[in-house]
């Protein structure tokens, strides 16, 4: 079911990847170089990410046990020496990374109309630093932590309507991933969905989203006039 417009209480985003410049795959590249080689670490990467994916389904655990258990099984998989420092490093970097570049100015531009959430798979340490530079008003901003639970599990998303104290039907959620966000927004009828193609995965329509390119699209969708 589409709602109107009206219906729409929040905007709410998912965080890395969609509105902050997720860098796990640039610098996982850079610390194992020595151990994979060029023209196998794009290979490495994708079994990173699913072993990441893998790691959040079941019960809460810190996000950096998290990585570190991804990477230890992904390193495993290519019978390569896991390295703990490797993991270290890539936790550590991740509360000084920058939004994507179209972000800032439609996402002020969003904020003017309806309040902006995040529903993010961070630890509450890791995201203050990434929301600060986004450069918009954030009127939450609520983590796996908080709710004991990852994306793409459905008691993630409703935390987010308990703590908000609505119904999905009153969000319209905006995210680059099919399989962490909007399979979930789909299942529990969030009254819109967003695919940002950054390329994150494939989308599939059956989903009942809308598709942009990036986050310049997102004004035109609420109504509102271009960020130009």
């Amino acid at each position: 079911m589409r709602h109107s417009p009206s219906e729409i209480r929040y905007v709410s985003f998912d965080c890395y990847g969609t509105l902050t410049d997720f860098q796990v795959g640039p610098l996982t590249r850079k610390r194992l170089a020595g151990r994979v080689s060029a023209d196998s670490i794009d290979r490495f990467l994708e079994d990173f990410t699913a072993y990441r994916f893998d790691e959040v389904l079941g019960d809460w655990k810190p996000y950096p046990e998290v990585l570190h258990r991804a990477l230890e099984r992904t390193c495993r998989r290519w019978n390569i020496p896991f390295m703990e420092q490797d993991a270290e490093a890539i936790v550590e970097a991740i509360p000084g990374w920058g939004p994507h570049s179209d972000v800032p100015a439609p996402l002020a531009r969003v904020a003017e109309k309806l309040p902006l959430v995040i529903l993010s798979n961070a630890a509450d340490s890791q995201i203050q630093s990434n929301v600060a530079l986004l450069g918009a008003p954030f009127h939450a901003v609520l983590t796996a932590e908080q709710a004991q639970a990852y994306k793409p599990r459905l008691q993630a998303f409703e935390y987010m309507f308990d703590t908000l104290g609505c119904g999905p039907e009153h969000f319209m959620h905006v995210s680059s991933s099919l399989r962490y966000d909007l399979m979930s927004a789909s299942d529990l009828r969030i009254g819109r969905r967003v695919f940002v193609e950054r390329g994150h995965g494939p989308g599939n329509p059956a989903y009942g989203y809308q598709q942009i390119p990036d986050l310049s699209g997102l004004p035109g969708l609420l109504g509102l006039a271009g960020t130009d």
